[in-house]
């Protein structure tokens, strides 16, 4: 298991973070801390919970000290009294190791990929945002979640399949309307770091539909349209196990689209794409909808086109009937902005 927060802190920082460590897997009502300012504890506490899915049953907690101590009494508040969360222990590391089963002796790619898959599948977002939806217990319980709690999950069955893996948070951004504080994760696969936002995905496809627009991206393509980071993570600088490149759908040249388009009508598929033929500007995407009209009428079908400007990632079907639509802008935020 992955502490990385911990070993970003000082060693005051460490001392508080132990103890309210200690403090919560004991279920204890109240604990003494190494006293900190209080944004520092506040701090600290988040990162004992970031690198411990599995201290699920804590939200927040109050304290008090007097101005002449050296500590504080921590009060967590507890989701759930004792012997329920006692209850919701064992089910979840029950689920946890079931999950984790199918998939042990795989490689690190086929594991990650299990689990993103898992999440997509499985979890709904919590639009209500419940208490218990920022932790484990919601994906992995309820089946569903919003970022917090779906990040948790993915590191908490990394865990349990040796994987490295944290939870990056990035800030909220009021003047782009972005509303909150989004979480996602950063892997390692063979010493390199890259970024996986399963929340993201799931908003843009269905059980049915995959999507792996923000499976292994590094920081250039992770930061279009996502916030600044909170704390620092680890530099996500290769680009090359990006999904749709290793799945040979990362396109350079117009007459690839025009191929796989084709191929797409005749079987009477969905085509997703990357396009990584330089700027997905305006008259580029005016290029897509020729050829996909194009492909299409050969059919007598129309083409419904899906575009996730910020990753340049193209989905197209070709329907019976005309659509509404002909060119829908996806954006995947999950409920960050409104």
């Amino acid at each position: 298991m992955e502490q990385y927060y911990y070993n970003t802190l000082t060693k005051p920082q460490q001392n508080s973070y132990n103890a309210i460590k200690a403090g919560l897997q004991s279920l204890a009502p109240s604990f003494p801390v190494p006293l900190l300012e209080n944004r520092e504890l506040t701090d600290v506490f988040m990162k004992v919970r970031l690198d411990h899915p599995q201290l699920f049953y804590a939200g927040t907690f109050k304290y008090r000290y007097y101005p002449d101590g050296s500590n504080a009494e921590m009060m967590p508040e507890y989701l759930f009294e004792k012997g329920k969360i006692k209850d919701h222990q064992k089910a979840l590391q029950a689920r946890v190791e079931k999950l984790a089963r199918p998939v042990q002796k795989g490689t690190d790619l086929e594991k990650l990929l299990y689990i993103h898959d898992f999440i997509c599948q499985n979890v709904h977002y919590d639009k209500l945002k419940k208490q218990y939806s920022h932790e484990i217990i919601g994906p992995l319980g309820h089946g569903v979640g919003v970022c917090e709690g779906i990040a948790k999950s993915v590191k908490i069955l990394c865990d349990a399949l040796n994987l490295w893996c944290v939870i990056a948070l990035s800030e909220n951004n009021p003047e782009k309307g972005v509303k909150y504080r989004h979480a996602w994760n950063i892997v390692k696969v063979d010493k390199k770091y890259y970024h996986i936002d399963c929340t993201f995905d799931n908003s843009l496809g269905n059980p049915d539909e995959i999507r792996y627009d923000y499976f292994l991206l590094n920081d250039k393509q992770m930061f279009r349209d996502h916030e600044r980071l909170v704390w620092k993570m680890p530099a996500c600088e290769d680009g090359e196990r990006f999904y749709y490149k290793e799945k040979k759908l990362s396109f350079t040249k117009m007459e690839d689209v025009q191929k796989r388009s084709a191929q797409a009508v005749k079987k009477g598929r969905t085509l997703i794409f990357h396009w990584r033929g330089g700027y997905m500007t305006r008259e580029i995407v005016q290029e897509f909808l020729k050829i996909f009209k194009e492909e299409a009428a050969k059919k007598d079908k129309h083409a419904r086109v899906f575009l996730n400007w910020a990753q340049a990632v193209v989905k197209v079907q070709f329907v019976e009937q005309t659509p509404v639509e002909e060119l829908t802008m996806e954006e995947a935020n999950e409920g960050e902005k409104e």
